[in-house]
C-alpha cells in the first residue's frame, strides 16, 4: 500500500495551510523562503489539488477517480468532489472525534476496529451514506487508546450532518454533507479547471 511519508508540518508550510485542518495542534515557526515569487495560474490550481489530496490522505490515482465520479454526478463537479472526499469512512471517523487525526482514523479503520451498521469495514475509502451508524467494535471500546482520544477530541465541534455519541464511541450520519458544511480551505473550482484542461 502506498503511503505518503512527507513530514506533515513541512508539507503544510509548502501548501500554505494551517495544520489544524489535519487535527494537529503544532505550529511551524519557519517561514517559506520563496514567498516573493509570483505563482502562475497552473501553480495555483496544482496547489489546491495537492491541498485536497494532502488533507484527505488520498493519492493521485484514487483522487482522479473521485473527480471522474464527481463529474458524472448531477450538480457542480467541484462540490460533488468535496462531498465524496468528505464522506470517506476514515474522514467520518475523524469528524466524529473517534480519532485525533485523519491518519489515525485511517489506521483505526485498517485495523478492523470499525463497524458500519453492525458490519466490520476495513476500507478507509468506503463511502458512507445517510443513516449509517458508525461505531468502534465492542472489544476495543474499553481500550485506553480510545479514552485518550476522547479526552483530546471531546471539545472538537462535530459537523451538523453527523451525530456523535462519544460515551458509547459511536455516531450516526444524519445526511450527506453539503459544500457549506465542509470547513476545508480548498478552492475546488481551481481543481476542476486543472482537470478540465
Amino acid at each position: 500500500m502506498a503511503v505518503n511519508r512527507v513530514p506533515v508540518l513541512k508539507r503544510c508550510r509548502s501548501l500554505g495551510m494551517d495544520p489544524v485542518y489535519l487535527g494537529i495542534d503544532k505550529k511551524s515557526n519557519r517561514q517559506l523562503k520563496r514567498s516573493n515569487r509570483k505563482m502562475s495560474e497552473y501553480g495555483l490550481q496544482l496547489r489546491e489539488k495537492q491541498k485536497a489530496k494532502f488533507i484527505y490522505g488520498v493519492l493521485e490515482k484514487p483522487f482522479r477517480n473521485y473527480f471522474k465520479k464527481a463529474s458524472h454526478m448531477s450538480g457542480m463537479t467541484g462540490e460533488n468532489l468535496m462531498v465524496l472526499l468528505e464522506s470517506r469512512l476514515d474522514n467520518v471517523v475523524f469528524r466524529l472525534g473517534l480519532a485525533r487525526t485523519r491518519r489515525e482514523a485511517r489506521q483505526i479503520v485498517d485495523h478492523k476496529h470499525i463497524l458500519v451498521n453492525g458490519k466490520q469495514i476495513n476500507i478507509p475509502s468506503y463511502l458512507i451514506k445517510a443513516g449509517d451508524v458508525i461505531e468502534i467494535k465492542e472489544k476495543h471500546k474499553s481500550s485506553p487508546r480510545y479514552k485518550e482520544i476522547v479526552e483530546v477530541t471531546g471539545g472538537r465541534l462535530v459537523p451538523d450532518w453527523l451525530e456523535a455519541d462519544l460515551e458509547n464511541l459511536k455516531g450516526t450520519v444524519k445526511e450527506l454533507p453539503k459544500r457549506e458544511a465542509i470547513d476545508v480551505p480548498v478552492d475546488e473550482m481551481l481543481i476542476v479547471e486543472l482537470y478540465s484542461k
